[in-house]
């Protein structure tokens, strides 16, 4: 039996987790078996070590769900992809498919969904198996640590095009500049909006990389004034449109006030604990406020057309590469802000 590292969360509770040696996974009917050339490292994988967050999971299982590989083989009855094929995958593994969420393609909110990574083992491995129907095609030009960002990448662009409306000539805030919050902003460039992104002292080198990659203004919020930039910016309107990513609550709080009368409000990032926020300035202001889960399949083909295009550049983000086994210094770096985005080698 051939056997592989792992980064396995073992148990619940905070921690446990840890590198194992685990069967390589065999590629069953319907399924795809994927060597792993490259995979993020998401906030939610710290919630996962830190067990604080809502989202299923099934231990033991191989963490990580952000990726990119190759095709290894392809079990019986497959006819989407073929051995040799540079892939990517969405990470809804299995949802129940007869709900009316399932039926009207928001899957990413069916009751009964389970997650690669969280469920089903992940990525953070040589190999994971995954169904057919999540599989996409990698473009010959993305390379594969692009493609291990093109997860992130989908749920932004599911919160831009499903959730809001971003135009040419908006004015865009976007609140929290790890990498969720860079590529926020650079999808809404995409668009032709024009791009607030707002951080602290802590994000200066986030700030001038989103800077380097065309964000409009990247605003430290303790040295630089946001709410006459926002003003200067929309002749007092307010934002057009506001992402909160950070998952702080004094910033939801400050994107509400600093949105527009009917403008739009998508609570992407989540901080893991509940948060308190102004509603009456939402009911008075008519902001049209939602939160945003995950990516549905439209998104994906959206996320690799805009980096496939180079209309999106997100290569940037990738601010080191690391081996699964130094998962620990990783986690340190990505909790700290010592980092934009880390890609795990399998080996």
């Amino acid at each position: 039996m051939q056997t592989m590292k792992a980064l396995v969360k073992y148990a619940k509770g905070s921690g446990n987790l840890e590198i194992r040696e685990v069967p390589v996974p065999q590629a069953q009917a319907g399924q795809v078996l994927i060597e792993v050339k490259a995979a993020g490292i998401c906030g939610s994988d710290l919630h996962i070590y830190h067990d604080d967050i809502a989202i299923p999971l099934n231990p033991p299982v191989t963490i990580g769900h952000e990726f990119a590989g190759v095709v290894s083989a392809v079990g019986e009855g497959v006819t989407t992809c073929k051995p040799g094929d540079r892939v990517v995958s969405e990470t809804a593994y299995s949802f129940c498919m007869t709900c009316s969420l399932c039926k009207s393609g928001y899957y990413n909110l069916c009751n009964e969904r389970r997650t690669l990574g969280y469920w089903y083992d992940g990525v953070f491995a040589k190999y994971t198996v995954v169904p057919q129907e999540r599989v996409h095609q990698l473009p010959e030009q993305v390379e594969f640590a692009a493609g291990a960002m093109l997860e992130p990448l989908a749920c932004v662009t599911h919160a831009v095009y499903d959730l809001s409306r971003v135009d040419a000539a908006d004015v865009v805030l976007v609140t929290g500049p790890g990498p969720i919050g860079i590529m926020t902003a650079l999808v809404a460039k995409a668009q032709g909006a024009r791009v607030l992104l707002c951080g602290t002292d802590v994000d200066a080198d986030r700030l001038e990389l989103a800077s380097s990659l065309g964000v409009d203004c990247a605003v430290n919020i303790e040295k630089d004034d946001l709410q006459a930039l926002v003003e200067e910016y929309t002749e007092g309107r307010g934002a057009d449109a506001v992402f909160e990513c950070s998952g702080s609550e004094a910033a939801t709080n400050m994107g509400i006030r600093l949105c527009k009368k009917r403008g739009y409000f998508v609570q992407v990032g989540m901080g893991g604990k509940p948060i308190t926020f102004d509603i009456g300035t939402i009911c008075f202001r008519e902001i049209q406020f939602t939160g945003s889960l995950g990516s549905r399949s439209p998104s994906w083909e959206k996320a690799i057309r805009l980096v496939a295009s180079g209309q999106v550049n997100i290569l940037p983000l990738a601010s080191h590469t690391m081996p699964i086994t130094q998962w620990q210094e990783a986690f340190e770096l990505f909790e700290k802000k010592k980092c934009n985005k880390i890609i795990f080698t399998p080996e």
